[in-house]
């Protein structure tokens, strides 16, 4: 049975598989990564793949629906989103409509928190595959090709005779290591150039060293909807062993993207993956997701490994907004955690978030003055986008914050990211305006501008990132997302 992959069209350069999905306004475009590491472990079972990224490809509806008549598929894969959700189904209605004998599973964030509403947008749309599909999908394609009972498919949501069917859950992965590598995917699938993200040198692939996170912050998507908050991990050995695969098999990719939640969760093995790196003498840059309580000697280890820059979200300043997202951090940690990373010599991207529970017009003030203070050397201020399946939409559903409840709304016309919350005494549009007036702010100021100049200087490794990035944000930068 041919299994076809599809992360579908929607918005050009529309970037489905990141935490807060939309067109993004710096030219970031992810990896379809979860789709990739299905088709990863499909191809180690055998079964024959096409793996298609319409929105990095240029692709139209017209274009895969061309594919699918010569492909024909027996099942087919929908990655979908919140904004894109009903795309996303109008699509796999169409593609049923071409290959009636075709099976449509929806997959993703949203489905996984909503697969019987998902189910329920069209007849045509066969099941959901929950949570982490990687062996759900693969198990499921088991059960078609031989025509056995999907009841007993762990993880799926599917049309029975007279109702949905929810099968029990999926257990979480806990062997990562035997999931093939996803840059092997990625090499035999994608085109590498077609994937940016503006705070890594291009071109960089993403891939995960562990899944699940073991904190609890309310508006983080994956673990509150695929990966779980246990935490699990691939052995040090295993990821090293994908760098030396990237850097042999991948040769022009400049930079990896470690896309755990938390990379830093489990300091021992971040340390074990930096010595191993340094021990077998692989150069390649890298970065990743780390928390505040980082240590100074652990990030001097990573700079000496490759990594070139650590990702962090500092959300707020005020410690009451910190304490009711359940984010588990102090703001009076926060300026010794930045001054370890210029100890360190790593460069730094902060994210500030805007809307969450108990903000204000004062606290607001405070976020900024906090991000102009520690410099950088790039920010995103970003208004509080709430999914379903998250404690952020329950929040805000609960206290009639939700000023829309048509997904689509989640998105600007033109696919940037939207804020459909409304607080008691901040509205949407001024929440999504102090966005774009801080990011003008900080990286039209003189202060930043100087500190850019400077590092363009003694570092030009980091001019054509920096050109290439200003490139793609400026329009954005000057007009802000409403105008």
């Amino acid at each position: 049975m041919k299994i076809l992959m599809l992360n579908p069209p929607f918005f050009p350069r529309y970037s489905r598989s990141q935490r807060s999905p939309a067109v993004t306004k710096s030219g970031t475009l992810y990896y379809p990564v979860w789709l990739a590491y299905a088709t990863a472990v499909l191809e180690k079972k055998g079964f024959e793949v096409k793996l298609i990224d319409a929105p990095a490809q240029g692709l139209d509806r017209k274009d895969i629906e061309t594919l699918v008549k010569d492909y024909k598929p027996g099942l087919i894969v929908i990655g979908t989103s919140t904004p894109s959700i009903y795309n996303d189904v109008e699509i796999g209605v169409k593609l049923k409509k071409i290959i009636p004998e075709s099976f449509i599973t929806l997959v993703g964030t949203h489905v996984s928190a909503l697969p019987e509403e998902s189910l329920d947008l069209d007849e045509n749309i066969d099941a959901v595959a929950r949570g982490e599909y990687d062996y759900t999908i693969a198990e499921l394609a088991d059960a078609l090709s031989q025509k056995t009972d999907l009841s007993k498919v762990l993880g799926i949501s599917f049309r029975g005779d007279k109702k949905v069917i929810h099968n029990p859950d999926r257990p979480k992965i806990t062997n990562l290591d035997e999931i093939p590598f996803v840059s092997s995917v990625y090499k035999k699938h994608m085109t590498i150039k077609n994937y940016f993200f503006a705070a890594s040198d291009y071109p960089m692939v993403q891939i995960f060293t562990a899944r699940g996170c073991p904190f609890q912050c309310f508006f983080c998507v994956y673990p509150q909807t695929i990966h779980g908050n246990v935490y699990r991990t691939r052995s040090a050995e295993n990821v090293v062993d994908e760098f030396a695969y990237i850097k042999e098999n991948l040769p022009y990719v400049r930079e990896i993207v470690i896309e755990d939640d938390t990379f830093s969760v489990d300091r021992k093995r971040v340390r074990k993956i930096c010595e191993l790196i340094i021990q077998r003498g692989i150069k390649i840059k890298w970065n990743a997701n780390v928390r505040s309580d980082l240590d100074l000697a652990t990030m001097q280890l990573m700079k000496k490994a490759g990594c070139r820059l650590i990702i962090i979200g500092f959300e707020s300043a005020d410690q009451k907004i910190l304490d009711n997202i359940k984010k588990g951090a102090r703001v009076d940690k926060m300026e010794g955690f930045f001054d370890n990373t210029k100890k360190a010599g790593l460069l730094l991207h902060a994210a500030f978030m805007a809307g969450n529970p108990g903000e204000t017009t004062q606290t607001l003030a405070k976020t900024f003055a906090l991000a102009k203070k520690f410099m950088p050397d790039t920010v995103q201020f970003f208004p509080l986008m709430a999914y379903p399946g998250t404690k952020a939409y329950k929040w805000a559903k609960d206290n009639n914050l939700l000023k829309s409840q048509r997904f689509s709304d989640w998105l600007t016309p033109e696919g940037l990211h939207n804020c459909v919350l409304n607080l008691p005494n901040l509205s949407s549009k001024e929440l999504v305006e102090w966005c774009d007036i801080s990011r003008k702010k900080y990286y039209l100021s003189f202060k930043y501008l100087f500190y850019k100049a400077g590092q363009m200087i003694l570092h030009p490794s980091e001019v054509k990132r920096t050109l290439r990035a200003t490139f793609k944000f400026r329009k954005f930068l000057w007009r802000g997302s409403f105008k």
